[in-house]
């Protein structure tokens, strides 16, 4: 295991919290008036009071940004059509699938990074992301991404998170946002593509079927420990087809930039893999709801058929040539940046844009929120 990840000294805990209380309470309230309608309906006595989110960049809003690491977001063109054009560390022109689920869910616009210095109090109890551009379940992708937070030291912060929880609401209200809020899981891409393809070390020790038992062993683990700690409603993202993702298809696609089958065949054996492991965690604990969402069939077929979703280039992302730009490489310097971004799937050669994000998440959360339920009660 990598060492555990240590906020640096310019992030102290303080920055986290007021002295007063009574303005924490202030502040909770005006966040609660100012939160977006949400768009799922909530069954019966159900109650999601907060979003946890655990990953890699593709939920990452920013927890990148302070650490001397190579995977960040947090200068143009990345967020140029996100609140006023500002970068956040989003990896992407806009909003993020973390986002969007607290959107849909109404409790507010944006999931915040945990690691945010300026991240007020008012916002820990209906929930933030701890997920780190560059990690992955192999504990060796963090460190090849040079301090990304591992998801161990990920888990270290939400325990972390829930002291600081702890400090501001009674233990009763704890409790409740520890068992009934939804947490996200968002991670194997990059075992794939750096890890494994990109980098000689794991491919010396496993061929890609043994790879992918290794990867779910610690998928299994991180949720084992979600659970121990009170976790009941777990969304696990399955990888993308990561052969048609721009850098994949420019790095091993050929002269024609085709999608690279062996990274989709790794794809597709690690997805069958995870979701048979979240079917054996449900009926192992019959109050868990774990529940496999299925990235890769969406995102291939928007790719595969991009007019079809009203998009216009899927083999390339918006920034800079879209060939193989990402974090350092996609810059304001890059004379090549599209003009129009709702024409792309991929804003970087990595990294999908917002419209995309939107086209394929809303059916999603609105498809799968049920899962985790038994009717209208928690199981």
């Amino acid at each position: 295991m990598l060492q555990a990840f240590k906020p640096s000294p310019n992030m102290p805990s303080s920055a986290f919290f007021s002295p007063s209380l009574l303005l924490a309470t202030l502040l909770v309230l005006a966040t609660a008036l100012d939160v977006v309608r949400g768009i799922i309906k909530l069954p019966g006595s159900i109650v999601v009071p907060a979003v946890l989110v655990f990953g890699d960049s593709i939920v990452d809003p920013g927890n990148n940004n302070n650490l001397p690491t190579i995977a960040k977001a947090n200068f143009p063109p990345y967020g140029q059509n996100f609140m006023g054009g500002k970068p956040s560390g989003r990896f992407s022109n806009g909003k993020i699938p973390s986002d969007l689920i607290v959107e849909q869910l109404g409790i507010k616009e944006l999931l915040p990074a945990y690691l945010d210095p300026k991240l007020q109090p008012a916002e820990l109890p209906t929930g933030v992301s701890f997920a780190s551009g560059g990690c992955g379940y192999d504990p060796l992708t963090a460190k090849l991404s040079i301090h990304a937070i591992d998801l161990d030291s990920q888990l270290k912060l939400f325990k972390e998170y829930l002291a600081k929880v702890r400090a501001m609401v009674s233990e009763n209200r704890t409790q409740s946002i520890i068992s009934e809020s939804l947490y996200v899981v968002v991670a194997g891409s990059n075992d794939i593509s750096n890890t494994y393809f990109d980098s000689p070390t794991r491919r010396l020790q496993y061929d890609i079927s043994t790879y992918t038992d290794f990867m779910v062993q610690y998928a299994k683990a991180f949720i084992q420990e979600l659970y121990e700690i009170g976790a009941r409603r777990i969304a696990v993202t399955g990888a993308p087809p990561m052969g048609c993702l721009p850098s994949q298809r420019t790095l091993a696609g050929g002269k024609q930039r085709e999608c690279a089958e062996d990274y989709n065949e790794a794809s597709t054996l690690f997805n069958s893999k995870l979701s048979e492991a979240l079917d054996q965690f449900n009926n192992k604990y019959p109050h868990l709801r774990a529940v496999y969402i299925d990235i890769y069939t969406p995102l291939l077929s928007l790719i595969k058929n991009p007019r079809s979703y009203g998009f216009e280039v899927s083999d390339r992302g918006c920034c800079g040539t879209g060939l193989i730009e990402v974090i350092l490489l996609c810059n304001k310097l890059n004379p090549f940046t599209c003009k129009d971004v709702s024409k792309y799937v991929f804003w970087d050669s990595y990294h999908p844009t917002e419209k995309t994000y939107v086209t394929l998440f809303i059916p999603i959360i609105n498809s799968k929120f049920s899962s985790f339920y038994c009717g209208d009660r928690p199981c």
